[in-house]
């Protein structure tokens, strides 16, 4: 299947059916009990039953697609914008003026707001903090005490995403705070969008209460952040320098509501997408310690004995193909939703306007259809003479089009630069209590995973 073929006008001439209903729907609930108890499972499944499958979360209908091409052309096409039950759990917590959850005229101002701050000539600059925080890690899992490598991977996120992208900022000093309200609400807005009841989420339970409490903190230390950097009067080279300064449409200074929103669309997917693929990365080098052998060797070909720096970045392609192959079968952003905004048609299918749609990356990523032996970690893979063989959008780890994520040459230099510190200086095993079974949240990272760091 390819993109052109679920253009509109190839099928203009065919009527359109309504996609098939997914079975095992329980009253009231509908599909959303199945999607809360085994999300991967259940989500991995609808692709033995179609492109394009009708789902029911409690009283709405919402479109799951499947297929790679199909999710693809979703993701290019102004049919269908960034809406449904995921961006509106999010906007409590990312707001509905921040580039996440933008959408028209608005998203591209935003975008090119930020842009410069992830133009390629301009991420060497940040290579320096990511080595140091990086090396950093590595001397403090000197002890041999048990980690636990949640906090470590968030508190090391938030603080690459601060000092990079916040200069001068004290977001560092919050980093415990930041992680842990972080990982309240992303638990709890997983729930609120595969079991949307409403009203309920307000009452004071001891769940909801934790819920608000983080969310309530986060944005105070949001404030805060921004308040200090407009006292200091300084103004550093940064992306925070650039949205206190940033211009609307009509040459004026943009909204307060703005700016704070934009701070959280910064610091959120920095510390939950990247902490969690560290997270991804140590598990798979615990459980394949032959990989961090590989890199090892690598860095020590490429770099020898003095630290890695960022314009050995490239040179490490092993190590790269580690964290591709992770990205792919442990996709931080494991779901996503659209909104139609017209009538349209989607793989032979008539999709009606205001319907949501749904796919998942991490189903698209596993899927038998698009990989040879989909479930084994084979980072050569992505050697050039085989990712050639891997269809168009069967993987898309930063998305594509218009919402691809800005960062993404930015995350694949951190990630590597972290990933050749730590595989070089340890070996890994799991500690008493470490439960590497999948988290299921807004984001998916291993629950919770406690190791030792074991010196080369």
């Amino acid at each position: 299947m390819t993109v052109e073929s679920v253009n509109p006008e190839a099928s203009a001439t065919t009527a359109l059916s309504e996609p098939p209903l997914a079975g095992g729907g329980v009253p009231l609930l509908g599909h959303g009990w199945k999607l809360a108890r085994d999300p991967l499972a259940f989500l991995s499944g609808l692709r033995d039953h179609g492109d394009v499958v009708r789902l029911k979360l409690g009283p709405k209908t919402v479109y799951a697609v499947t297929a790679p091409a199909l999710t693809g052309a979703v993701a290019l096409s102004p049919d269908y914008i960034i809406a449904g039950p995921l961006w509106e759990s999010l906007e409590e917590l990312l707001g509905k003026e921040g580039v996440a959850t933008a959408n028209g005229a608005l998203h591209r101002r935003q975008r090119r707001t930020i842009q410069p701050a992830f133009r390629l000539d301009a991420i060497p600059a940040y290579g320096p903090i990511m080595a140091e925080e990086s090396y950093a890690l590595v001397d403090r899992w000197r002890s041999g005490e048990a980690l636990d490598i949640t906090a470590e991977s968030f508190r090391l996120a938030v603080r690459v995403t601060a000092r990079c992208l916040m200069r001068g900022s004290c977001v560092g000093d919050r980093a415990d705070r930041i992680c842990t309200d972080l990982a309240t609400l992303f638990s709890g807005m997983y729930q609120r969008m595969v079991v949307p009841l409403g009203p309920l989420y307000k009452v004071p339970l001891p769940a909801n209460r934790e819920f608000n409490r983080a969310l309530s903190d986060l944005h105070v230390l949001v404030d805060e952040i921004v308040a200090e950097r407009r006292a200091s009067g300084q103004k550093p080279n940064d992306l925070l320098t650039a949205l206190l300064e940033a211009k609307d449409d009509n040459g004026e200074p943009i909204g307060e509501q703005e700016v704070h929103d934009q701070v959280i669309a910064i610091l959120t997917p920095g510390a939950e997408t990247i902490g969690s693929t560290v997270m991804s990365l140590l598990l798979v080098l615990t459980e394949h310690p032959e990989l961090g052998d590989k890199i090892r060797d690598e860095v020590k070909t490429v770099v020898g004995d003095r630290p890695v720096a960022f314009e050995d970045v490239r040179k490490l392609t092993y190590t790269a193909n580690v964290i591709t192959e992770t990205l792919r079968l442990y996709p931080a952003v494991w779901i996503l939703t659209r909104r139609a905004v017209a009538d349209t048609e989607l793989g032979g299918y008539r999709i009606p306007k205001g319907a949501d749609l749904i796919y998942s990356p991490h189903a698209v990523q596993r899927d038998r259809r698009s990989y040879e032996r989909h479930e084994e970690f084979d980072p050569d893979r992505w050697l050039p003479e085989r990712s050639k063989d891997v269809p168009k959008y069967a993987m898309s780890p930063f998305s594509v089009g218009n919402r691809k994520c800005p960062s993404d040459h930015f995350s694949m230099a951190e990630l590597t630069l972290i990933t050749a510190a730590v595989a070089s200086a340890y070996r890994f095993e799991h500690a008493r209590g470490s439960d590497p079974r999948p988290r299921i949240g807004i984001t998916l990272r291993p629950r919770r995973l406690m190791l030792r760091a074991l010196p080369r």
